[in-house]
């Protein structure tokens, strides 16, 4: 492992496999598979991608060429890493995690994780998240990894913290929703910080 500014690794795009879930580079059909996951109303309200429930309800579920065509681009990327979570019982993809937003220099990115409803309430968010950090922490030279939570999602707050991420602050009103102010949390985890065991993350 370097020990210099740069990041090694994220052009590296591998298979993580867990008991619940497969971490894959996405292929076609996972590509295919994102159009409704994205469009999924409680996925657009969560990652504050729109600002109303109308506008959340009225998404089209598929994929034009520019986001598919980013998809298929994914692969070639060094400054970040986009695995298809796939439901290891049915071989389908139900979701993304990703890490984005690098700043090699200071050896940290940014976390992401979005399941549509086939992939929710089964630990699978749980598991990819696991699965994500410890790739992240064992082959590559990043030391901090990032995220926001907005106040309205206290079950992905729960599946961070369970994962290993501190809680630093919150950025107050930082998403505007049918006319409320939602404040978002930020989270970290270090490399150096302790992770919880497989049986803690069940």
């Amino acid at each position: 492992m370097e020990n210099g500014g740069a990041v090694v690794g994220l052009g590296t795009k591998p298979v993580l496999a867990g008991e619940r879930v497969i971490l894959r580079p996405f292929t076609k059909a996972d590509i295919a598979a994102m159009g409704p996951i994205l469009a999924d109303p409680e996925v657009l309200k969560l990652t504050g991608s729109v600002h109303s429930t109308r506008d959340a309800e009225s998404a089209d579920p598929g994929l034009d060429a520019a986001t598919r065509a980013w998809y298929e681009g994914l692969a070639t990327r060094n400054d970040r890493l986009d695995l298809a979570v796939v439901d290891a019982a049915g071989g389908h993809c139900v979701g993304e995690v990703v890490l984005n937003d690098l700043d090699a220099e200071n050896r940290s990115c940014g976390f992401r994780i979005l399941l549509g409803p086939a992939g929710r309430n089964r630990g699978l968010g749980s598991e990819a998240t696991a699965l994500l950090l410890e790739h992240a922490f064992s082959n590559t030279t990043l030391h901090r990894i990032a995220l926001e939570v907005y106040d309205f999602n206290p079950r992905a707050r729960h599946v961070y913290e369970r994962a290993g991420f501190i809680l630093e602050g919150t950025a107050r009103a930082a998403l505007l929703f049918d006319g409320r102010w939602i404040d978002a949390h930020v989270f970290s985890i270090l490399a150096t910080d302790p992770r919880p065991g497989p049986a803690a993350r069940s």
